[in-house]
């Protein structure tokens, strides 16, 4: 299995499956069981996303580049160093290990607004698709803002919550990252204060989507941050239109729902067999 070596020195093992046209999903394609499944849809998560959206686009005729960016993050942050043009030469690392020289972009949440960051930043993308993190009037000062929180929380950790875990709220779930996990992601929002995505242009097809309902309230304990992420989408919608995007609302869908393979395959295929 071919590995990248990414902006810190620290390696990741890459994937391909498929052949044709490359899209680059940086996803996890392992298949989770036992009680960490159990606790992942307990909060609304798949826990074989990332494999069946590799598996669908391969199946679809797309050559499939993944690798467990978030995951391997994870096990090994990089508190001061992970930058927007950090995150970007990881994700080029991991396209040119998977022998995909020219490639589609695919990302969910952060990683949608790390593929904008990349294609700002290379001429190797074919084509761009953002799930759940609007192309303008991005919630970055939100997020910055919650990450710190975040970070704040790792230093002091909050009481495990009493109840059970319920989709979409925050405060029922107990609070495991570590200060160094939480760090990197103020790096990364930090790196991109007075970033203006309104001025964005760019010349490949371009795809937009998210939930209806995917706008964020947290609780007491994020100091009531607001993450709008649909309310962008629907705003700007002729205005993205007019600048070569294709704009998707997802009906009756918040965060959780909007990024599952069964809402997402029969939007990215259809675009990406469009565009490509």
């Amino acid at each position: 299995m071919p590995t990248a070596i990414l902006h810190d020195g620290s390696t990741i093992e890459v994937q391909i499956q498929g052949s044709g046209p490359a899209i680059l999903a940086p996803v996890s394609t392992r298949l989770i069981e036992g009680e960490q499944a159990d606790t992942m849809r307990a909060w609304g998560a798949d826990p074989h996303l990332g494999h069946t959206l590799a598996t669908g686009l391969a199946e679809a005729g797309f050559r499939v580049v993944t690798a467990d960016y978030e995951g391997h993050l994870n096990d090994h942050p990089a508190p001061l160093t992970l930058t927007a043009d950090a995150v970007a030469a990881d994700l080029l690392a991991i396209a040119d290990a998977g022998g995909a020289d020219r490639f589609a972009y695919y990302g969910y949440s952060w990683l949608a607004l790390s593929g904008l960051q990349l294609a700002l930043r290379t001429d190797r993308l074919t084509a761009l698709a953002m799930g759940g993190f609007p192309p303008i009037d991005g919630p970055y000062e939100a997020m910055l803002a919650v990450t710190k929180t975040a970070h704040r929380m790792a230093l002091d950790p909050p009481p495990p919550p009493a109840g059970e875990a319920t989709p979409g709220d925050w405060d029922s779930v107990a609070f495991t990252q570590t200060p160094d996990q939480t760090r990197q992601f103020v790096t990364l929002y930090e790196s991109l204060r007075g970033f203006d995505d309104s001025k964005v242009r760019l010349d490949i097809p371009r795809l937009a989507f998210a939930g209806a309902n995917d706008n964020i309230r947290y609780g007491e304990a994020w100091d009531n941050a607001y993450v709008a992420l649909a309310e962008p989408l629907k705003t700007h919608e002729s205005e993205l239109t007019t600048y070569g995007w294709e704009v998707q609302v997802i009906p009756d869908a918040d965060h959780m729902v909007a990024m599952q393979a069964a809402q997402v395959l029969p939007i990215l295929i259809k675009w990406l067999r469009s565009s490509l």
